[in-house]
């Protein structure tokens, strides 16, 4: 036996006798309680018959059946039930143990067993609730809400014309969108598409859940493809989300919905759907819906044209009335019906009264515009687009790369009516004029031009080429083209200003009147202001050429510039000092950019390449009495109903020289137009206008520059291939069928048919009288035989008559005119812009002196409006 084993209960005293009366009393209690239930168990027998009794098991086991029937079942044995059988059914054992979940069921036969009890199916419905709800949690704790995708915040820049007209949307990636504030959707169009697609969004928590469950069991099955249903998840989807339907983007759609509908500000929410769904024209966002559909601004929508735009966020193939579905006129049909379901919507959700539902029905469907081709940047377009850039870039803290981002409202200087007419001028003339397939010379010819308003410097026209997306180079900006005798002016200005020095010592200047007397000769030996020879690098003289190699002898100023003369205004220049004229022409408005570097002593005949924005820009400061303003592209920038710039706070007027300064130069180009070189530019009308014509050498570029009281333009004609690898201004010996191109010929020409009609309308005005300037000086072989008696004083209108008015630079006239002064005894007509050479040699430009016009490769050059040769010109 185990040591363990529990002992009975030892006798106290008595020794061994005592034991054997223990055990038999024991022994005979066993006997008693086995006989007591044999008995009980024979009387509940209901046959009679007693129960067989088990069999012995031992002394241990008699003895722990008797200590629980003692103990534990003494009041059921005190009331004759005895102790029951451990296993029987009716009152021996413990009932069978119950289980936690009673599938199948027991004690229920057949089918029974398998029909789960109310309390199962309640309690499996709410524990896979509370297992759905868990993992929400879980899922909302852990799941973040992405930042907005790249996509849905890329926006296109929208350009305007001077009179807010939309002019092109450019720039930015590649979606048609214009992201707009809240306060600038309108309250017609927030009302309709609530009403129409979610008329509990101010107010729900951002998710339907029966729309979610539904999309989710119709894409389980194969069905249909279903969106979310709410403005709160087709936002997030727009936003955070791609657009691709399948099950895990609607899990993810639900999860951040309810969190963005938890945190984020409902306007927030209806502000971006609008600006990020799609309403067919390729029109993303509200803003940019307006315009394709009504040509207008989103604030300007009426209830009626909100209320179709709405129906658009619905699918915009079936509503857009020109497009074509099943049947002609079907999508019309569909777009009254959606528009009038709309409106009935306003009125059910309480966003529109009766009355006014019928004076919208009574105005009738807002049919919008036919389709347009997407503005692109053909044409003049691209050009303007990229000069508007330029200036942005260089004058805001709004860098390329933010700009590129898209979503601004440029506000231009440009004048609808006047680009349409300064690209008719010129195409008018080169169409005429041009015959590419009859005669090579034609080809590659190119034009540019600008039109600059005096006083404000506001850029209103330009012609930068034939196409933007063919011909790269703005042709307006910086070509690096020289501008020929067009700088003289300029030359006369310093004169007038600073003065010419005096011989014996320099540090005395006097300023000089326009009736100054210069030798007017050909191939004139040219002087240092000490008139002592100057010689170039190479110790050569220098002999300065006349256009035709004509003598004019003595020669005013004004007379030189009438008929463009060129030895004595590269006297002029000498005695001046090239630097002073250069100084005179920044100061008139033109850049200090890499041509005006070189200040020889030709640079007094136009060897610089200023643009024709620029060049426009410096006349435009005689027009205005001296008063200069640099010339400006863009008036204002937003983006996100926030101004960015605007001209106004950094637009800088000055006074480059005195007003009679100006003047009395403008006088001098008056006569030039007149009775000049720059006949072919006057205007019908008779209106003043003031002018300069330029030829350069070996005929690669022509130019005219000239201005009325209101506007300057400046006309370009060169010769280049810009599709050449390695390019080169080419001669225009030929072109048009003329021997020689002049500032005279074409450029005058586009310039009298532009100003014609971009003056239409405007009023008569003349420029101011000039006052009597300076002291008439002469220049070496100069002066005169007898002592003058009297100056030639400027007048508004000249005395001088030529008496044969030449058309352009190449027709001089050998006969003396009124128009000289009476010591001008070699007055003779002239034009255009002639070679020179060391000792004479007129083919021989020289090398310092004389450089040639400068050859620049394609587009590596163009420098551009706002500088250098990054094409910002600073």
């Amino acid at each position: 036996m185990s040591e363990h084993r529990r002992k009975p209960p030892q006798p106290q005293g008595g020794g061994r006798a005592a034991a054997r009366r223990a055990a038999q009393q024991q022994s005979s209690g066993r006997r008693a309680a086995r006989g007591s239930a044999r008995g009980s168990a024979s009387a509940a027998s209901p046959s009679g018959v007693p129960e067989q009794e088990p069999p012995y098991q031992g002394r241990a086991a008699a003895r722990r059946a008797a200590q629980r029937g003692g103990r534990r079942r003494a009041p059921e044995a005190a009331a004759g039930g005895g102790r029951r059988s451990r296993g029987g059914a009716g009152g021996g054992g413990r009932p069978p143990k119950k289980r936690f979940i009673d599938y199948p069921r027991a004690g229920k036969d057949g089918a029974r067993r398998w029909v789960p009890s109310w309390r199962l199916v309640l309690g499996s419905c709410l524990g896979f609730i509370a297992f759905v709800l868990g993992l929400s949690g879980i899922a909302l704790a852990y799941v973040d809400v992405p930042d907005p995708q790249k996509l849905s915040q890329v926006q296109k820049n929208v350009y305007y014309w001077s009179d807010d007209k939309p002019m092109v949307v450019a720039g930015g990636g590649e979606l048609n969108r214009q992201i707009v504030p809240f306060s600038d959707i309108p309250k017609s169009m927030q009302n309709a598409v609530v009403s129409a697609e979610n008329a509990s969004f101010w107010t729900d928590s951002g998710v339907d859940p029966m729309g979610i469950a539904r999309a989710v069991v119709k894409m389980a099955m194969g069905g249909e493809t279903q969106s979310g249903s709410t403005i709160t998840q087709q936002y997030v989807k727009n936003t955070f989300l791609n657009q691709e339907q399948t099950l895990k983007r609607k899990i993810t759609e639900l999860f951040i919905s309810i969190k963005v509908g938890g945190s984020v500000d409902k306007r927030e929410i209806l502000r971006g759907y609008l600006n990020t769904a799609y309403y067919g024209r390729g029109a993303y966002g509200i803003q940019a819906a307006s315009r394709a559909y009504y040509n207008k601004d989103c604030t300007d929508l009426t209830t009626g044209e909100s209320a179709f735009l709405s129906s658009l966020l619905n699918g915009p193939n079936l509503y857009d009335p020109y497009v074509t579905t099943e049947s002609e006129g079907a999508n019309l049909k569909r777009a009254k019906a959606r528009w009038s379901w709309t409106l009935d919507r306003e009125v059910e959700t309480g966003h529109l009264s009766k009355a006014e539902r019928a004076g919208i029905a009574k105005e009738g469907f807002p049919r919008p515009r036919p389709p347009k081709k997407a503005m692109d940047l053909r044409g003049q377009k691209g050009y303007l687009v990229d000069l508007a850039n330029n200036y942005i870039t260089a004058n805001t803290n709004i860098s390329e790369a933010e700009l590129k981002k898209g979503g601004y409202a440029i506000h231009t200087t440009f004048d609808r009516k006047k680009m349409g007419q300064l690209t008719k001028a010129v195409e008018k003339v080169s169409k005429k004029a041009l015959k590419p397939e009859q005669r090579a010379v034609d080809k590659y010819v190119q034009f540019g031009g600008a039109s600059v308003e005096p006083g404000t410097g506001k850029i209103v026209a330009m012609y930068g080429g034939k196409d933007a997306t063919e011909h790269y180079t703005n042709n307006a900006d910086y070509t690096g083209v020289q501008v020929g005798s067009t700088f003289k002016p300029f030359v006369l200005a310093a004169a007038m200003d600073k003065g010419v020095r005096d011989p014996k010592n320099p540090a005395i200047r006097t300023p000089v009147s326009p009736n100054s007397m210069y030798n007017g000769d050909n191939k004139l030996r040219l002087l240092n202001y000490d008139r002592t020879v100057w010689h170039d690098k190479d110790g050569n003289e220098w002999h300065q050429a006349n256009d035709g190699n004509e003598d004019k002898g003595r020669i005013s100023l004004r007379t030189a510039m009438q008929f463009s003369v060129n030895t004595p205004y590269i006297q002029l220049g000498m005695d001046v000092g090239p630097e002073v004229v250069k100084q005179e022409a920044i100061a008139a408005g033109l850049r200090d950019d890499n041509s005006m570097a070189r200040t020889t002593p030709t640079f007094s005949l136009g060897t610089s390449a200023p643009s024709a924005i620029r060049l426009a820009g410096a006349y435009a400061t005689f027009a205005a009495s001296g008063q200069q303003t640099d010339p400006y592209s863009v008036e204002s920038v937003t983006k996100d109903g926030v101004e960015r710039f605007n001209h106004k706070d950094v637009a800088k007027t000055k006074q480059a020289f005195d007003p009679n300064i100006a003047n009395n130069v403008t006088d001098v180009l008056k006569n030039v137009v007149k009775k000049g070189t720059g006949t072919a530019a006057q205007l019908p009308d008779g209106r003043e206008a003031a002018g300069k014509t330029g030829t350069t050498d070996d005929n690669k570029s022509a130019w005219f520059a000239g201005y009325t009281k209101q506007l300057a333009t400046t006309i370009g004609m060169w010769r280049v291939n810009d599709q050449a690898k390695s390019q080169k201004f080419l001669k225009m010996y030929g072109v048009g069928g003329e021997e020689k191109i002049h500032g005279a010929s074409f450029p005058s020409q586009i310039w009298r048919d532009y100003m014609m009609e971009a003056m239409k309308g405007k009023p008569m005005e003349s420029f101011p009288q000039p006052q009597p300037i300076g002291k008439v000086v002469y220049g070496e072989s100069a002066s005169p035989t007898p002592t003058p008696t009297k100056t030639e004083e400027p007048s508004k209108e000249p005395s001088d008559e030529p008496s044969e008015s030449p058309s352009d630079d190449s027709s001089p006239s050998a006969t003396p005119t009124e128009t000289c002064s009476p010591w001008d005894l070699g007055c003779k007509d002239n034009g255009g812009q002639g070679n020179g050479g060391p000792s004479g040699d007129p083919g021989d430009p020289g090398d310092e002196p004389s450089p040639p016009v400068t050859e620049t490769p394609g587009g590596d050059d163009d420098g551009g409006f706002f500088g250098g040769p990054d094409g910002i010109d600073n």
